[in-house]
């Protein structure tokens, strides 16, 4: 009996619902879905085709019939219905028994407004929730990586996501500065498909861009080396193949960068005197997919003149952190957003 008691409590979840990404945790299995933020549906109906990993591989190649979605976009939510829809399949994905009612804390960006919680909410309710709990991403990213959020020291977390960039201080359970930018991973997909655009006449589709961007991207310049690029002439429209240097896309990412590196600055500057103190000492701290871009910490450090490390493992600190408060919920239910 008390076997199946705890076992109720096992199965409770953990949501980081990301632009990107989402990343589901289960207590006691740990991550058990890591997939793009993505929904395929028919166009002139309301059927769901595929979610995640399935609707990214139709990326760029569907037909007119089929529309792909990605609900999610600059950190806020853009399409409830999709965003619902999306959650739903997720959960059919991980197969989870509609007997089992779970705890689930879903992690959110920083600042979204009343109705976007209760959207979110509603989707963890149709997924048989018994209780609901929302927390930020910056805080969540905090928690992931180790830190005491309960002292009164100041940690600067850069979480750098899909959609946007969370820049924030935490200390005492709450945040004491934060600045935000819808400048992050996607945008940087995006400047690389503008680059070949307008410096090649070749057209490459975000797909393709963003392989480039994890395989070579860089913050800081490196030894050049030549990688070809297959997409389409923009003049002739034939397929077309060509070689550029690597540094090329440094060049394409550089205004990413800037602006990431001067909304630190700006946090920086909203940072009260006792914690900017404290970031002397501890430095800051990059998590999220973005803080994987070669060099981006150096680059920061030369910038700032602060330490900069990134996290162990940062494209899971936000669910890890998420996890552990669903583990402890009465030790942490200081951070949990208010209804």
């Amino acid at each position: 009996m008390f076997k199946n008691f705890s076992s109720i409590f096992a199965g409770d979840i953990a949501i980081d619902l990301g632009t990107a990404n989402t990343i589901v945790w289960i207590k006691g299995e740990g991550v058990v879905l890591n997939e793009p933020s993505i929904v395929a549906k028919k166009v002139h109906e309301d059927e769901i085709i595929a979610v995640g990993n399935e609707a990214k591989e139709m990326l760029g190649r569907t037909h007119s019939g089929i529309e792909i979605i990605r609900p999610l976009k600059d950190g806020t939510i853009a399409d409830y219905k999709m965003t619902d829809a999306m959650i739903q399949g997720f959960m059919r994905k991980i197969k989870r028994s509609r007997i089992s009612r779970p705890r689930i804390i879903i992690c959110i960006p920083y600042g979204v407004t009343d109705v976007e919680q209760r959207s979110v909410k509603e989707s963890a309710e149709h997924a048989n929730a018994s209780e609901i709990y929302l927390i930020s991403e910056p805080m969540a990213a905090a928690i992931g990586i180790g830190i005491d959020v309960s002292k009164p020291e100041g940690n600067m977390i850069v979480d750098i996501g899909g959609g946007t960039t969370e820049i924030a201080v935490i200390s005492l359970n709450g945040i004491s500065a934060i600045e935000t930018i819808k400048i992050a991973g996607d945008e940087q997909t995006e400047a690389i498909v503008e680059w070949f655009k307008n410096q090649h006449k070749l057209g490459v589709g975000p797909r393709t861009a963003e392989n480039i961007k994890c395989s070579v991207g860089s913050a800081i310049r490196t030894k050049g080396e030549q990688i070809q690029v297959k997409g389409r002439d923009l003049v002739t429209g034939i397929p077309k193949t060509i070689e550029i240097s690597t540094d090329e896309i440094r060049q394409a990412l550089a205004e990413t960068v800037f602006q990431i590196t001067t909304a630190i600055k700006k946090a920086l500057d909203k940072t009260p005197p006792e914690h900017a103190a404290d970031i002397i000492d501890y430095g800051i701290i990059l998590t999220g997919g973005g803080a994987l871009l070669k060099g981006l910490d150096e680059h920061i450090r030369q910038k700032t003149g602060l330490p900069v490390n990134v996290a162990e493992d940062p494209l899971l600190s936000v669910v890890k952190g998420t996890g552990m408060v669903l583990e402890d919920i009465k030790k942490y239910k200081e951070v949990l957003i208010s209804p």
